[in-house]
């Protein structure tokens, strides 16, 4: 066990080592700083030096999140204001809009670290991937630097500060209030990182790699590297993914200490959702025969288009964006960075049929497009929600004189060889729209990712359609990205000179995962006693439209490129139609709900999205004690074209798709059903009017055992991975009890512990990392996370009268 446990640690310092003179010796080392943090809330004037007292400080692991853990409180974040991108003009209070968690006011972070390698010829890195808000970075008593963004990427040479022996780091983060639309988070929130490395070396984010040339027989590899050092020379390898060596270049010329590479790779693999292919290249620097640094990057070969006459292609393929919005927080975990909840978002969305991603609104982690990398998503990569404009009174505006250039070029360059990035977005729904002021400044934006990268176009989320009509603002864009407008689209493509459009941003559906209102019918904005929104997906907001809009713009009209729906995953903050109203602290827009759970609206999406398998959804749920005799509408989200309902053997008639409205056209629905209790039974038919599918839902009765489903059995034992636990309730006859809303207690032990649980209602004030929470309309999610040890963990669930359930997990190094 111990042997295995210093193996284990091993991997966390990521070092890169070659044999020079028969030696080994370290020419790059990058330390993770994610443990023995301390944390304290407050402001500590003397907390950046080196010998205060951090003793009383709680100790936690980065990346972390101070405020997910609340309480829940509508006086943290109540608003009085209009909501321009909503049509208001009339300023209200609004409660929630950035969660109603305690993300507002000042917090120090403190950690000690020793780099026993530094020497007087090293040069030492410190790197932040996040830091919620304004961060001001100490080492050593010293300030090194300040950022303001909280959602760029960021680093300070710090060799003038550090020592071989122990270091001591301060950072102090402030989040002002109105300086959100929704819940930012608070902390250290994403990695920080000590990179180690020799004086002469590649430059921090130094290498970008491009695809200028693909064919079916070979692809050319242009490498471009910046580096520091004199007399230095570079060599580049290219690998496939088994590990293969491909193909490789020395360079011994440069320009203004640039490499310029040119490798040949035959045959060449392309990077598409459909097959994720990656390659790595490795640069090795050396002076003379001695080498200097080694850096290993992932790349993918693929060759994106657009114009006029296919809109978007990949790889030569005309193809659409089936995407999605996320914004960066993950629920129960708030936006503290974890890749295991990053996977479960994207397996949930490839499910669907999705095969794209925009990060709303800001930049995205790193471990989220290493991931879309892998798994095959295209990305959409955001940078901002304000210019010089204001949306909220402290928000970006207050920086962006100052910062703007700065988080652009640290996005790009941090993120540019990700193959999965196929377009960069400036804005979204800028204030700016408006006025020539606001034309030069996405002209002069623009250029400054032209400069960075020649290779991708630029887009930006519009709202003020017909103002950037005519102002000429749309027109100077790559890409023209529309947020809505589904009326204008027809205006907008005659207007604007590129030939196509893209959905930058769609429908705004809201719904409660299970819930189901009557009468059923369209409605704007329409709320309910119980602030919840209706799951049979007809109700929308004012600015906003219906799925079932888009989809017939998308299918219709060969030069709307995609779209990006609004959103995948509900998010905490900006709970519309409910911001007036509390308690109400998350939004309603998910195709999923906060938990991950897929509300009905996933299977409307995955029946037209995902071509590869079936799908046969039946909502509402059959469980209306009260409503015997009376119209209770079914409709089934389906990718055949006509089913036959039935009620307890009684056939209901068959429904065919048809175009007399956008409804008609991707559903089949059945408005006059009466409720009574028993089985609902829908069969599917093909094009031949065969029966090929059938799926039933019945009438439960009371609940009374646990159900416990994990996404995974084994997760890693490296102290971060989880398993998410869907928890659900059945009936003595094992069907499902869609109305559960029982009181659930968790308890976990062995190799791991209780990190959070979440049931998808936004209106709930339960504590995401209290082991006890309601059920949801009969639902919620609990969250285990491993330790650093290798075993076996055990999760029960109990509730008061109810049979309790367990499942045990086992965790590994690998």
């Amino acid at each position: 066990m111990k042997k295995n446990y210093i193996l284990y640690l091993a991997t966390i310092i990521l070092s890169i080592n070659t044999i020079v003179f028969g030696q080994t010796r370290k020419v790059r080392t990058v330390k993770e700083l994610d443990e023995n943090w301390k944390f304290q809330k407050g402001d500590f004037e003397k907390a950046h030096q080196i010998n205060f007292d951090d003793s009383k400080w709680e100790t936690v692991t980065v990346p972390h999140d101070w405020a997910i853990y609340g309480p829940f409180d509508k006086e943290i974040d109540i608003q009085r204001v209009a909501i321009e991108q909503n049509g208001e003009t009339v300023p209200t209070e609004k409660t929630g809009r950035t969660g109603a968690l305690p993300h507002i006011g000042t917090a120090w972070y403190r950690n000690k670290f020793s780099i026993p390698e530094f020497t007087k010829d090293k040069k030492v890195i410190l790197l932040f991937e996040g830091a919620m808000s304004e961060p001001q970075v100490y080492l050593n008593g010293e300030k090194v630097g300040e950022w303001a963004y909280g959602y760029s990427y960021f680093y300070f040479d710090v060799t003038d500060f550090v020592n071989a022996d122990e270091n001591t780091l301060a950072v102090k983060l402030h989040n002002e209030p109105y300086a959100s639309r929704w819940y930012p988070g608070a902390g250290l929130y994403r990695k920080v990182s000590v990179i180690v490395k020799n004086k002469e070396s590649i430059n921090q984010w130094g290498t970008f790699i491009t695809t200028p040339f693909i064919s079916k027989d070979l692809a050319k590899v242009n490498i471009k590297t910046k580096i520091t050092g004199e007399n230095t020379s570079l060599i580049t390898t290219i690998f496939d993914a088994e590990g293969n060596k491909i193909n490789s270049n020395t360079s011994t010329t440069k320009f203004v200490n640039e490499f310029d590479q040119n490798i040949k790779v035959d045959n060449p693999k392309l990077w598409s959702p459909e097959s994720p292919y990656l390659y790595k290249a490795v640069s090795k620097l050396f002076v003379g025969d001695e080498l200097k640094d080694e850096v290993t990057t992932r790349f993918g070969i693929r060759d994106i288009k657009y114009d006029a006459e296919n809109g978007f292609s990949l790889n030569g393929k005309v193809t659409k964006f089936k995407g999605v919005c996320l914004h960066h927080d993950l629920g129960p975990l708030g936006t503290a960075v974890n890749k295991a909840a990053l996977k479960r978002q994207l397996i949930i969305l490839k499910d669907m049929g999705a095969n794209a991603v925009r990060s709303a609104h800001n930049m995205p982690s790193l471990e989220q497009l290493e991931l879309c990398d892998e798994m095959g998503l295209l990305f959409l990569a955001e940078s901002f929600d304000e210019w010089k404009k204001p949306k909220v009174k402290n928000g970006y505006n207050r920086f962006f004189d100052d910062y703007a250039e700065k988080d652009i070029v640290n996005l790009v360059h941090a993120t540019r060889n990700h193959p999965s990035i196929v377009m960069w977005s400036a804005g979204n729904e800028v204030p700016d729209q408006w006025g020539d002021e606001g034309v030069k400044r996405a002209k002069w934006i623009q250029e400054i990712f032209h400069r960075e990268d020649p290779t991708r176009p630029v887009t930006v989320g519009m709202d003020q359609v017909e103002a950037v009509m005519e102002s000429g603002f749309g027109a100077l864009l790559d890409v023209p990205g529309l947020n809505y407008r589904v009326h204008l689209y027809e205006d907008a493509f005659k207007k604007f000179p590129q030939g196509f459009l893209l959905g930058s941003e769609t429908a705004s559906t809201v719904s409660s995962r299970g819930v189901y209102k009557f009468p059923v019918e369209k409605a704007s904005m329409k709320t309910y006693d119980d602030f919840q929104s209706s799951s049979y997906d007809l109700e929308y907001c004012s600015w906003s439209n219906l799925p079932d809009d888009d989809f017939v713009l998308q299918d219709d009209k060969p030069w709307v490129i995609g779209e990006f729906v609004w959103t995948g995953f509900d998010y905490l903050g900006e709970p519309t139609p409910y911001d007036e109203m509390w308690p109400s602290r998350s939004s309603y827009f998910g195709i999923s709900d906060l938990a991950g759970l897929p509300k009905d609206r996933f299977y409307l999406y995955r029946s037209r999205w995902n071509t590869e398998d079936e799908t046969l959804h039946i909502l509402p749920h059959w469980n209306w004690e009260g409503r015997e005799g009376e119209t209770t509408p079914i409709f089934v989200y389906t990718n055949y074209d006509s089913a036959e309902l039935f009620i307890n053997g009684k056939s209901m008639g068959v429904q065919k798709k048809n175009n007399s409205t956008p409804q008609n056209r991707y559903r089949l629905m059945w408005m006059d059903v009466k409720y009574e209790p028993g089985t609902v039974k829908v069969v599917a038919f093909d094009k031949d009017g065969k029966p090929v599918a059938q799926k039933e839902i019945k009438t439960a009765g009371k609940p009374y055992k646990i159900v416990l489903n994990p996404d995974r059995k084994t997760i890693k034992a490296d102290g971060k991975d989880l398993s998410y636990v869907e928890v659900s309730m059945v009936d003595k006859n094992g069907i499902p009890c869609p109305t559960a809303t029982n009181q659930l207690n968790f308890k976990v032990s062995g190799k791991g512990k209780y990190r959070a649980a979440c049931n998808g209602d936004a209106t709930s004030l339960e504590l995401f990392h209290l082991p006890t929470m309601k059920l949801f309309s009969g639902k919620l999610v609990v969250l285990v996370q491993s330790t650093k040890e290798v075993g076996e963990m055990e999760l029960i669930v109990s509730g008061k009268s109810l049979k309790p359930a367990s499942i045990k997990f086992k965790t590994k190094f690998k």
